[in-house]
């Protein structure tokens, strides 16, 4: 038995079990591949892409409750929107707060400098609210559809 690490586990969950279980692959093509989707979302051969992963985390700055918090705020979920809709954010989300983890976000670029430059037009990171870690991530490029998905699995979008 092979023991993986947490990267290879990551990507055992991307690609077909018996790949990950060792077997040879096939080698017959992906009777679902469509060239052009795979072509538009970033995919390499593998149906993977490169992100950049930011990590939030509480900064310095806590803002104390009240209306300039609350209009921080509004202006970090309008930023993620926008950079949603640019197609730059493909991903965000909170996390529970243990350990000062506040939440993530992922960029359709495998650039560090420009993830830094997009985190940087988000007020909860230019007041302090929250610092940002940046990692480089490769994944599967289906997160490139999320966006079209979540517009229709949200009956209350954001």
């Amino acid at each position: 038995m092979v023991k993986l690490t947490t990267t290879a586990l990551a990507l055992c969950m991307v690609l077909r079990a018996s790949v990950c279980q060792g077997e040879q692959a096939s080698g017959a093509p992906n009777p679902a591949y469509d060239p052009d989707l795979a072509k538009a979302v970033g995919a390499d051969e593998r149906g993977m892409r490169s992100y950049i992963l930011v990590v939030l985390k509480t900064g310095p700055n806590r803002a104390p409750a009240g209306p300039e918090r609350d209009e921080m705020f509004k202006g970090h979920f309008a930023n993620m929107q926008r950079l949603s809709a640019e197609g730059k954010l493909v991903l965000a989300g909170p996390f529970d707060g243990v350990d000062g983890w506040r939440g993530l976000f992922i960029f359709a670029t495998d650039d560090i400098d420009e993830a830094r430059q997009l985190v940087a037009t988000d007020p909860v990171v230019a007041k302090g609210e929250m610092v940002a870690e940046f990692h480089k991530y490769y994944g599967t490029a289906a997160l490139m559809l999320l966006r079209d998905l979540y517009e229709k699995v949200a009956q209350k979008p954001m």
